[in-house]
């Protein structure tokens, strides 16, 4: 049955299989065109993207979902927890010898993880309602995943219409954020010609951060503006999507972090413990814990000695969503953190960090290193003296 004979769909019976399918979030929306159009493309015109070029491609798809499936009328929202609000061991001290990986690549890669899911219910939509169509997403899909989530009113599980249980917002740091959950979420949805009950107009998009610029103020370098994120600034941009030399005035705003970066999330309010808005029914999924404690740092005398291929970036990343970095990029980053653990007076190898400057200067050294490695030890030779 086409959408133009089938009748309109309860939303709750869509936002009761996304939660059965382990989703912490799920909601629907009207498929309407982003209302952020003109500010969207001022950041691409100035080149705050970087190097992600396909932020340009699929512009129309991007800008309006309906593109991307013909005679849309919905999109469905999805997200995962990767991390509990008020969880801080996102802050974890890695000794001197260790670099930080941020939370969400500590686990599995969530593209995989969300994806199976999201066809998973693809799958069981067309069963039920043969001749709809549907086109699911995850992050890398071309659409404004974050605007649709704030339009869908996303319900957390267990929570039904509950107070503080409903919608959502994008904060000043651009992530999404949900009053009862916080913003450790990964997003996903599908695009669809099914007609769904919303009852009235989107859910506007409200702000909800007020006078708060926590996470402005702590961005070690200073990427964040109001609702705009300078990506050649964004630490987690420059360790996982730059794949050139990093500029040394950037080099201490990464600090000890390897991979990624949580700060602005570290500092938000509504990241923080609160037992009557976090309960029982926000949960981080199983597949992006890490119980042991084993993915939150790297050994960094490990990456300065590894190989650069496919099998040590394997070994190291163990499919997570790091391995977006190549090995290159990997030992890139190790030696900006190596070299802001020397300027700190912190060492490696037994409190000693003669072993890192002696990678160091191996690496500066040595042809047989990628030049853009290479051209990093000498960034940090140099800052050494």
């Amino acid at each position: 049955m086409g959408t133009g004979e089938q009748a309109e769909v309860d939303p709750a019976i869509v936002i009761e299989a996304c939660h059965a399918l382990g989703f912490v979030l799920a909601g629907v929306a009207p498929a309407e065109p982003t209302r952020w159009r003109q500010q969207f493309l001022d950041w691409l015109a100035a080149g705050k993207h970087g190097e992600m070029g396909y932020m340009t491609e699929h512009l129309a798809e991007r800008l309006d979902v309906r593109a991307l499936v013909p005679g849309a009328q919905s999109v469905i929202v999805v997200a995962d927890q990767y991390a509990e609000a008020g969880d801080q061991d996102g802050e974890v001290a890695a000794d001197a010898g260790r670099g930080v990986v941020a939370r969400y690549a500590r686990g599995r890669d969530y593209h995989a993880v969300i994806r199976k899911r999201v066809w998973a219910l693809v799958d069981a939509l067309r069963e039920r309602f043969p001749g709809e169509a549907f086109r699911p997403f995850v992050d890398t899909g071309p659409a404004m995943e974050r605007e649709h989530a704030v339009r869908a009113g996303m319900v957390a599980m267990g929570s039904g219409a509950g107070v503080g249980g409903v919608g959502g917002f994008v904060g000043k740091h651009t992530l999404y954020i949900h009053p009862a959950v916080g913003s450790f979420v990964l997003l996903g949805g599908v695009a669809t010609t099914m007609r769904f009950r919303l009852g009235g107009p989107s859910i506007a998009d409200t702000d909800r951060c007020g006078t708060c610029t926590r996470c402005i103020d702590a961005c070690p370098t200073a990427a964040i503006t109001e609702y705009s994120v300078d990506a050649r600034r964004c630490v987690s941009y420059l360790t996982l999507e730059h794949r050139g030399v990093i500029d040394d005035s950037l080099h201490a705003g990464i600090g000890d972090r390897l991979l990624g970066c949580d700060v602005c999330q570290d500092v938000c309010p509504y990241n923080q413990r609160n037992d009557s808005r976090h309960g029982t029914h926000a949960r981080v999924h199983p597949a992006y814990l890490d119980p042991e404690g084993q993915h939150g740092t790297l050994d960094l005398i490990e990456i300065l000695r590894a190989k650069d291929d496919a099998a040590a970036r394997q070994r190291l990343l163990e499919g997570s969503a790091g391995k977006r970095a190549s090995m290159a990029m990997l030992k890139r980053n190790a030696i900006v953190v190596a070299g802001n653990r020397i300027a700190a007076g912190g060492g490696a190898g037994g409190g000693d960090g003669a072993e890192l400057v002696q990678e160091i200067r191996r690496i500066a050294a040595d042809e047989s290193e990628h030049a853009m490695v290479r051209e990093t030890a000498k960034q940090v030779m140099s800052a050494m003296g």
